[in-house]
């Protein structure tokens, strides 16, 4: 993995437009961390867990009372101490990580990426992030503006609800340097992490508005932060992603950390991240164009689950100064995060549990392990199989992500 910086000489076009610097991505984060330790679950006290202790006493008393009676009167429901229903045990604690490490690392083996590579007809872009945070409210303010701005007043509203149809191209064109979303739907789109739009908190069972705010916050952090941050686009080790997850999720953590020291078909970091060699590409413009929809529910334990489905929009060109050609790969995640009631469970104060996470990528190499994004330029000889799967419309986001899909190569209608 190339940790290079990247040629930041940009046409002459775009000399002029300002761009979000590694500090001031390194002030959003502490920001954003900030804000999100001021509204996590505190950390049980001793007193309280000294309390949790006797409790538990009490519960294996009555267990030992309550599995008496089930001998006795099999058909009969019966009650703990004070007529209670008798909790199980571990109710206080909850269940490990471990078992939610288990299923997230599952569904990512079994969700594998399904490249699709563009027909040599489609044109495909990657986009320049570094100013993709700039809009961010109450962080970067105004300091920055969008190369977006002459859109933003024809820009579509947020996405509120699974979208029923596939979006019409609108303005046709072709991808430049210039205007690196023409012909596209996602020209019309939000950029950055502004797109990530949070649902309003409300009390989710045992869980506050507070906790549920901090839920939804920690999950956008950890969305831009795989997928906007400036450095980890260039390949650099996304930190701020890895901060953001309970470490007790020991299994999840550790295939993450492998997939980024030592990519291959079975770690394969892309299945969380978005990553460009910076040897090979150049991203190209101020923005990334986003769309999706974050939504939330109480969960099967006292909990609430996020879940979050997003397209990412990235428009990229040759390393180097003298490319022209313009492409584009486009990246859809859905991702299921969890913030159990830290009352009864161990958890982490500022961390977030994740439940599964998916990806479907389309316009990059389909052979390719090294943990990079690999989009298919006219001008690019053609490499490996022809594609064998079905064609696809990436910016199609009324559908849901098939789990049991086929991992094969297909093509894609357009970028």
């Amino acid at each position: 993995m190339g940790t290079k910086e990247p040629d930041e000489s940009r046409p002459a076009g775009d000399a002029k437009k300002a761009s979000v610097t590694d500090k001031v991505w390194e002030q959003f984060v502490r920001d954003q961390e900030s804000e999100i330790r001021a509204t996590a679950p505190k950390e049980p006290s001793a007193r309280a867990r000294m309390v949790t202790a006797r409790l538990r006493e009490q519960d294996a008393r009555a267990a030992d009372q309550q599995s008496s009676r089930k001998r006795r009167f099999r058909k009969k429901r019966t009650a703990g101490a004070a007529g209670q229903p008798w909790q199980p045990e571990g109710w206080r604690t909850g269940p490990a990580w471990r078992e939610l490490d288990g299923r997230a690392t599952r569904r990512c083996q079994i969700l594998s990426v399904i490249g699709v590579v563009a027909a040599a007809a489609v044109a495909v872009i990657a986009v320049n992030p570094d100013r993709a945070l700039s809009h961010l409210p109450g962080v970067l303010g105004d300091r920055f503006t969008s190369s977006g701005d002459a859109q933003a007043a024809t820009a579509r509203p947020p996405e509120t609800a699974q979208p029923t149809v596939a979006p019409s191209i609108g303005e046709t064109g072709v991808p430049t340097l210039k205007r690196p979303f023409a012909g596209s739907p996602a020209e019309r789109w939000v950029a950055g992490a502004d797109a990530i739009v949070l649902p309003k908190a409300t009390p989710v069972g045992t869980l506050s508005k507070e906790q549920v705010a901090f839920a939804l916050k920690a999950t956008k952090q950890l969305l831009a932060a795989a997928n906007l941050d400036p450095r980890a686009l260039r390949g650099q080790r996304p930190q701020a992603v890895l901060d953001v997850i309970d470490p007790h999720q020991t299994e999840l953590l550790d295939l993450l950390d492998t997939a980024l020291r030592k990519p291959d078909k079975r770690h394969d970091p892309l299945t969380m991240f978005s990553r460009f060699d910076p040897h090979e590409l150049r991203l190209v413009g101020d923005v990334v164009k986003v769309r999706g929809r974050m939504t939330f529910k109480r969960g099967e334990r006292d909990s609430v689950v996020v879940h979050a489905d997003y397209t990412f929009v990235y428009p990229v060109t040759h390393a180097g100064g003298g490319s022209t050609e313009v492409q584009r790969t486009i990246v859809r995640r859905v991702l299921d995060t969890q913030l159990l009631d830290p009352t009864k469970y161990r958890v982490e104060r500022g961390k977030l549990g994740v439940i599964s996470y998916d990806e479907d990528i389309a316009n990059t190499a389909c052979e390719s392990d090294d943990g990079f994004l690999h989009p298919q330029f006219t001008t690019d000889a053609p490499n490996g199989q022809p594609p064998t799967g079905p064609a696809t419309d990436p910016y199609d986001r009324g559908k849901p992500l098939d789990p049991n899909r086929p991992d094969v190569c297909g093509t894609v209608t357009r970028t």
